[in-house]
């Protein structure tokens, strides 16, 4: 019995040897390991042995199937350590080759103009303000001195959620809100960026969906004089240098007085062209004194507090600015159109 558990343990060894892959060693193991190996054929006519014998026959038999099986696994880590390095270097990777360019994109030219315009009066010490797209009845029009029947209500054809509520129309709510927030004894220095829809038909200068700034200064003594002085310097700082501004009477619920601003026509210096339908002007925001009305429902004395307001389209600018003729543009996701501002 001994010298045939021997010599089983050679010839396995020796099969482990030649194994050269895997499956080959798993048909090694399984023949001398398995159940009905010649390994467990010899352990289960351990019986017929004198008890002498057997357990320095059980011992052997262990030491066997432990030598075999520490062979099989130091052959199996052999073979696999080939097959990993023979892997690798099918799959090889030639570092040496030039790298493919990856194409970077760039922030859309209504977040550039928003970012810009940010940047400006951040510099001029207003702060940023945000409020909700969906807005009350009250914040959207009332707390802006257009109650329910106020005629000029039917120049912003709203979508209406509830009765109640409604996709803003504008950002001035953003106003109302923090005049409210500031409780009427505090100084406001604010601009408001955020989308506003409005029910419009779409063509080449209207959107139901556009990008408003406005902005907000109440204080005591503000006059209409630091509006002008602020804008001038909005328009010079977006538009140019050489840039000059005029104030045109106008309308606006929440103002009064009201005006248009116009900034001289970049194409024609202010000479007259097609562009600025041979004004010299180009209109690009409106602006005014705060109502007093919106500074009373707001909590403001309007005999101490005054202030001014002014509104810009993002879009309106960034067609100005870079003459893009058409707002759609902006909405439809053409990257012919928006890789041309990657830059601006």
């Amino acid at each position: 019995m001994r010298e045939k558990l021997e010599a089983l343990q050679a010839e396995a060894i020796e099969k482990v040897q030649q194994a050269d892959n895997l499956q080959s060693l798993q048909d090694v193991r399984v023949a001398y390991l398995g159940k009905k190996g010649p390994i467990t054929e010899v352990l289960r006519g351990m019986g017929k042995l004198s008890p002498e014998e057997r357990p320095v026959i059980g011992e052997l038999a262990n030491k066997v199937r432990e030598a075999i099986a520490t062979a099989l696994d130091n052959k199996k880590n052999l073979l696999e350590e080939a097959a990993l390095n023979e892997q690798l270097q099918k799959e090889a990777i030639d570092v040496t080759l030039p790298g493919r360019p990856v194409k970077a994109g760039g922030p859309h030219l209504l977040t550039s103009i928003i970012e810009e315009v940010e940047d400006l009066f951040l510099g001029m010490g207003f702060e940023i303000k945000e409020g909700p797209e969906v807005e009350t009845d009250y914040f959207n029009f009332e707390a802006l001195n257009l109650p329910q029947d106020h005629p000029a209500r039917d120049m912003q054809d709203s979508f209406y959620v509830t009765d109640h509520l409604l996709l803003r129309t504008q950002t001035s709510p953003v106003q109302a809100r923090t005049m409210r927030e500031y409780d009427g004894n505090k100084a406001i220095k604010m601009i408001c960026p955020g989308v506003v829809y409005r029910r419009d038909t779409d063509d080449a200068t209207h959107s139901h969906q556009f990008t408003q700034i406005e902005g907000l200064l109440v204080d005591k003594n503000v006059r209409m004089s630091d509006l002008k002085g602020v804008l001038l310097e909005f328009s010079r700082k977006l538009f140019g240098a050489d840039r000059e501004i005029r104030l045109r009477p106008s309308f606006f619920p929440f103002t009064e007085p009201s005006v248009e601003v116009d900034v001289t026509c970049k194409v024609c210096d202010g000479k007259g062209c097609n562009v600025c339908k041979h004004t010299g002007w180009i209109e690009i925001l409106g602006a005014g004194m705060v109502h007093s009305n919106v500074l009373r429902m707001s909590g403001y004395d309007p005999e101490e507090y005054s202030g001014f307001a002014f509104g810009m389209g993002v879009e309106r600018i960034a067609m100005l600015k870079y003459g893009v003729d058409d707002i759609r543009h902006f909405y439809t996701n053409d990257v012919r159109f928006l890789s041309q501002y990657h830059k601006a």
